[in-house]
């Protein structure tokens, strides 16, 4: 917890196998997102390595992830609101454009990567494969992340 109150997470990702310079990288990819500030973006606070393990800090979203809210839903079998999904999908491009404006491909966007506040925002989180570009027209070049979801970028190859 913060000094202000907030709650966070620590999601812990095993780097023991991880070479010196790709756990160098995640460190670095994780500073990257600590300084992103946007309210439809997962907070990274901080991250370290403590025996093998990366450490990252970030704000706690108590509304959980969207596939739950869907897979809620569906056992219900209630339909999620017009206005919820509407909302939803507002927040997610809103997010997209401010990362894609800080040079970052997400490339691996689902709805288990986005979670709810507790005032049932959405916001884009689990930037653990993503990719830090040099300029706005690159484009990653490789397979990575669940695939089934696997952007255009990575399907045409570009």
């Amino acid at each position: 917890q913060t000094e202000d109150g907030t709650k966070l997470v620590c999601k812990l990702v095993d780097v023991s196998q991880a070479s010196a310079k790709e756990t160098q990288d995640a460190v670095k990819e994780g500073r990257l997102l600590a300084q992103f500030r946007h309210p439809y973006v997962v907070r990274y606070r901080d991250n370290f390595i403590d025996s093998g393990w990366l450490s990252i800090l970030m704000d706690y979203c108590e509304g959980g992830d969207l596939s739950k809210q869907i897979e809620n839903a569906r056992k219900r079998r209630q339909q999620i609101p017009e206005e919820s999904i509407l909302m939803w999908i507002t927040q997610a491009l809103l997010a997209l454009k401010y990362i894609h404006d800080k040079h970052v491909l997400h490339r691996d966007l689902k709805s288990s990567n986005f979670f709810l506040s507790k005032s049932g925002n959405l916001k884009m989180g689990d930037f653990g494969i993503a990719k830090v570009l040099a300029c706005t027209a690159a484009c990653a070049k490789t397979q990575i992340g669940t695939p089934y979801y696997l952007s255009p970028e990575v399907c045409q190859e570009k």
